[in-house]
């Protein structure tokens, strides 16, 4: 008996079955826009169709050079570049798969001045302000968009998706925020629905009735402005009607101000817009947004909220997921966090994808972990994330591996992170680590320092000691008001009503929302939703009410020696939201200060070269968030024994914590050991 017998049991489509209900979303990786990438494409399709994904949906290509995500991205517009596909193509299926390809037509998203749309409204995310469509312009992108699907047939692809929603170039014709014609393709629900049931139309008429025609229907879009739910439902009705196979859940666009996958979002948090929508069509519907593990998906679908469950980022991070799930150990999964560190904000920044957990995701035919010849006895001194990438690594390539921890868990700065709130998900990446510890055979050793005098025996060590919080010089550090983010996070010191933080990147954002949260249930929906003005579907156009963030415990100051706003370090597609979450908790930003003392009264500071405009902040608590110094203590004493020595994550490099950085360095290591 499977645990998830829902989950991993087939789906009939008619003329074709699915081998279970789990399929990979579309996630673009920029592999996608170069032909000499596509080697590395297939083998990281062909890595997720061997272990067990039922349907995989490829990154967007655009149907013409206007729908471009930027200038010479991926399209499939021509024979030629179908023929390169089949790379791809049979790879999956050689290896049991199933793949769809993504129409994706950016619209007013498209990065580059020929960017059409439905109308000429710029994006608030994007410079460029797009064309408005002739009525002949909207006929020859439709002809594009059937081109594409013919295409992607030819290129040996089982099915199609294609994108109606998030904001792209379909969703802006059905949209009155952004569709305001008043032609045949606009001015009413009608004919702004015209649109996308033409291209499913056409599109199944073109290719047969053996081919899948997956269609992303925009479900809850949080924009002013947008869809009804009585729309929506008419939508899908007509697109159902119109030839489609499956419809595939859109939550939100790209412009929307609540988050939708970030962290902070509660598992499962869009599927009851899923479950709403279900009722109203025949054909299989796709659940999708912050759906990590096969627990969470099978509830989805045992209640009948959808009959498939769409996950993206889960397969960046455990290709073997589906494998994992089918054999009853989910333990073993490397779960989806949903930091977006590697992932989306690689993306938005024009870089290659990859993933924090696990970097071999997009780099299979790169980061390659061979057998070994000869198997060393290697030491790695620390368990902070470095250090247990660096461990499990070696142990899965056969080295004899002993694992030293000082403190009395693994974890290191993910044992503080999974404490923020928001951020409980890192604990799944301490789960992950500490059965892999066991799978792989590291003896660990905790609550052990180590010398180099111990560590004599060992032909090579890896020092992923990480850091210690580096004390700012401001005269009364030392006041016994003061606290490291150590002592407040990890030790839970007590902390007064009335908190001065130090040091506004990462660590300090991260404390200041530890400090403006009252203690409550992890992750809760119904809270979320208050916090970020969400509501139902079919209760407002967008799904938007009055956001009702919850007061904060304590009034916090979050300070910055440097001048300009505060968090413009944060993640590209994150840092929004926690800047977000700090405004809604009432968190005093002060940039450009010089912290003149502490004493009994507060925080003394002052403001520019000149230390004008002096200030008390009559703070209880001071909490010192100002970066860090690595500790490497026994690289030299290992080096003078003359024992090899590695140094990884912050041991080697001590700027703001980077736990991307950290898993990178630790398992490129061990893949050359």
């Amino acid at each position: 008996m499977s645990d998830y017998p829902t989950l991993l049991s087939p789906v009939d489509l008619g003329f074709t079955t699915l081998r279970n209900r789990v399929v990979m979303g579309s996630m673009h990786t920029g592999l996608e826009d170069r032909a000499r990438d596509i080697p590395a494409l297939a083998e990281y399709f062909a890595e997720r169709a061997r272990g067990g994904v039922g349907l995989i949906i490829t990154g967007g290509y655009a149907p013409n050079r206007s729908g471009w995500l930027f200038p010479f991205a991926s399209k499939l517009t021509t024979a030629a570049e179908a023929r390169r596909h089949r790379v791809v193509t049979d790879a999956v299926h050689d290896a049991g798969g199933k793949i769809a390809l993504q129409i994706l037509h950016a619209g007013r998203y498209s990065y580059h001045p020929l960017s059409v749309s439905a109308s000429a409204i710029k994006a608030p995310i994007n410079p460029f302000r797009p064309r408005a469509l002739s009525d002949r312009g909207v006929r020859a992108q439709i002809d594009d968009f059937v081109k594409c699907a013919v295409l992607a047939r030819e290129a040996g692809y089982d099915g199609v998706e294609i994108m109606g929603s998030e904001g792209y170039f379909i969703n802006q014709f059905l949209a009155p925020r952004t569709n305001k014609r008043t032609d045949r393709w606009g001015g009413t629900p009608e004919n702004r629905r015209r649109l996308p049931v033409e291209i499913v139309r056409r599109t199944r008429e073109a290719v047969g009735e053996d081919f899948i025609v997956v269609y992303r229907l925009s479900m809850a879009e949080f924009v002013e402005n947008g869809q009804t739910w009585d729309d929506i439902v008419a939508l899908g009705k007509e697109i159902e009607a119109a030839g489609a196979t499956i419809i595939n859940t859109g939550i939100g666009w790209h412009e929307a101000r609540v988050p939708t996958i970030a962290t902070s979002v509660p598992r499962a948090a869009f599927a009851s817009v899923t479950a709403k929508f279900r009722p109203h069509v025949s054909i299989p519907v796709i659940a999708t947004n912050r759906i990590n593990m096969p627990q969470v998906a099978e509830e989805i679908l045992a209640r009948g909220e959808a009959d498939l469950v769409s996950m993206a980022r889960p397969m960046l991070a455990d290709p073997d997921w589906v494998r994992k799930a089918e054999r009853g150990r989910p333990d073993e999964i490397n779960t989806c966090i949903a930091c977006n560190q590697a992932c989306l904000d690689h993306i938005f920044s024009n870089r290659k994808a990859s993933c924090m957990v696990n970097p071999r995701a997009a780099r299979e035919t790169e980061l390659v972990l061979l057998p070994i010849r000869r198997a060393k006895k290697i030491a790695v001194v620390g368990a902070g994330p470095a250090g247990l990438s660096a461990a499990v690594t070696l142990g899965q390539r056969g080295h004899s591996v002993d694992l030293f921890e000082a403190e009395s868990e693994i974890g290191g700065q993910f044992g503080i992170a999974r404490r923020i709130p928001g951020k409980e998900e890192f604990a799944e990446t301490i789960r992950y680590y500490a059965r892999q510890i066991e799978l792989a055979g590291v003896r660990l050793h905790l609550e052990t320092r180590v010398t180099a005098a111990d560590l004599t025996g060992f032909d090579e060590v890896v020092l992923a000691t990480g850091v210690t919080p580096r004390v700012p010089d401001i005269p009364g550090v030392d006041h016994p008001s003061v606290l490291s983010y150590v002592d407040v996070v990890r030790h839970g010191k007590p902390v007064g009503e009335r908190v001065a933080v130090i040091g506004a990147g990462g660590i300090g954002v991260d404390v200041s929302e530890f400090l403006t949260h009252a203690d409550s249930p992890a992750l809760d929906l119904a809270a979320w939703r208050h916090e970020w003005g969400v509501t139902e579907p079919d209760a407002t156009a967008g799904a938007l009410t009055e956001p009702m963030p919850s007061a904060s415990p304590r009034q916090v100051y979050l300070l910055q020696r440097k001048q300009g706003r505060i968090g413009t370090g944060l993640g590209k597609t994150t840092g929004w939201v926690h800047r977000a979450a700090l405004k809604a908790k009432r968190v005093e930003q002060i940039a450009g200060v010089n912290y003149e003392r502490i004493d009994d009264r507060g925080l003394h500071i002052t403001f520019g070269a000149k230390r004008e405009r002096p200030r008390i902040l009559a703070v209880d608590t001071v909490v010192i968030c100002a970066g860090q110094e690595s500790v490497r203590d026994l690289a030299d004493d290992l080096r003078a024994a003359g024992i090899p020595v590695h140094l990884i994550g912050g041991a080697d490099v001590a700027a703001e914590l980077d736990a991307k950085r950290a898993i990178d360095q630790g398992t490129r290591l061990a893949a050359t050991v």
